[in-house]
C-alpha cells in the first residue's frame, strides 16, 4: 500500500467513525460535541499555515468525531469571524493556538467570539503547561541536544527560550514560567528571550550567557509554527536550535485539553 492510499484510507476510517459517533444504538441521531475552534495569529509564510492545518489533522486523529475548525486572528483565510459566522448559533470552545497570555488571548478573540451568534467559551492560552516543556524537549533532542551529559559539560551549556514577545506582562509571567519548567526538566539555565517587544533580545541573552561562561548555549524556538520569527532566532543561535512546536503529539494533546477545560467552565465574554 503506497503512502498516498494510506493517507486515503486514514481519512475515510476517521469519517466513519465520526459519523457512526453521532448515532446511538437505537438509530437515532445524537446531537454531537461541542465544535473545537483553533485561534491561530496567521502568518505570510505559507509553511505556518500547512503546520498549523497538518496540527488539526492530529487533533481529529486523538478525538474522532469532534468537530474541529480552524480560525484566523489575522493575515490568513478563514479569519475568526468568518469561521464563527459559519457555525450559526452552535456551541463551541475556541482554543487560542498561543502560548502566552496577551491581547489576542485578553481582548481580541473574546470580543470576535462577543460579536458572532456563536454559544462560545474561550480557552486559556497553551502555555504554560508541562505538555509544552515536553514538545520543546523533544524538539532540542531532535536539534542535536545531548539526554546525557558529563556534569563538566552541562556547566558550560544554557538554554535561550526564544519567544515572540509581548506588551502585556502576564505574557512575560508565563514564558518566563515555561523557562522555568524547562530548565527543571533539562537541569541547565534557560533564559526567556524575544524576538520583538519585550526584552532581553535572543542575541542580548545569548551574549549575557556567554559571558558567564556557558558557551554551548542552544536556542529552543517557542514558536507554533515556521515565520519569520522563528527564522531570525534560529540564525541566531551560536550553536543548535530546535525547530517550532508544529505537530508534536503533545500539541495536539494540549490543545484538547484546553478544549475540555473550557467547555467545564462558563462562557467568557469580552469586558
Amino acid at each position: 500500500m503506497t503512502d498516498s492510499t494510506a493517507d486515503l484510507m486514514s481519512q475515510i476510517s476517521r469519517r466513519l467513525a465520526s459519523q457512526l459517533s453521532l448515532v446511538s444504538l437505537d438509530g437515532r441521531r445524537r446531537p454531537g460535541p461541542p465544535a473545537l475552534v483553533v485561534v491561530a495569529h496567521g502568518s505570510r509564510n505559507p509553511r505556518a499555515l500547512s503546520t498549523v492545518r497538518a496540527l488539526l489533522d492530529r487533533v481529529r486523529d486523538q478525538r474522532p468525531g469532534l468537530p474541529v475548525h480552524l480560525g484566523h486572528i489575522e493575515l490568513n483565510a478563514p479569519l475568526l469571524p468568518d469561521t464563527l459566522a459559519g457555525l450559526g448559533t452552535a456551541e463551541a470552545a475556541l482554543v487560542p493556538l498561543l502560548l502566552s497570555r496577551g491581547y489576542h488571548v485578553k481582548r481580541d478573540i473574546p470580543e470576535m467570539a462577543a460579536s458572532s451568534e456563536v454559544r462560545a467559551r474561550v480557552a486559556d492560552a497553551l502555555g504554560p503547561h508541562p505538555l509544552l516543556v515536553d514538545a520543546l524537549y523533544a524538539r532540542l533532542v531532535e536539534a542535536g541536544w545531548r539526554t546525557r551529559m558529563k556534569e563538566e559539560t552541562r556547566r558550560t551549556s544554557a538554554v535561550v527560550l526564544a519567544a515572540a514577545g509581548s506588551r502585556d506582562l502576564e505574557s512575560k509571567v508565563d514564558t518566563n514560567r515555561t523557562a522555568q519548567l524547562l530548565a527543571e526538566r533539562l537541569g541547565v539555565p534557560v533564559v526567556p528571550a524575544y524576538s520583538t517587544t519585550a526584552a532581553p533580545t535572543i542575541p542580548d541573552a545569548i551574549r549575557s550567557l556567554t559571558a558567564s561562561g556557558r558557551h554551548r548555549v542552544a536556542v529552543a524556538s517557542y514558536f507554533t509554527a515556521p515565520g519569520r520569527f522563528a527564522t531570525e532566532c534560529a540564525e541566531a543561535a551560536p550553536w543548535i536550535a530546535s525547530a517550532p512546536l508544529g505537530t508534536h503529539p503533545a500539541m495536539a494533546e494540549l490543545i484538547l485539553h484546553r478544549y475540555d477545560q473550557a467547555l467545564a467552565t462558563p462562557a467568557r465574554t469580552a469586558a
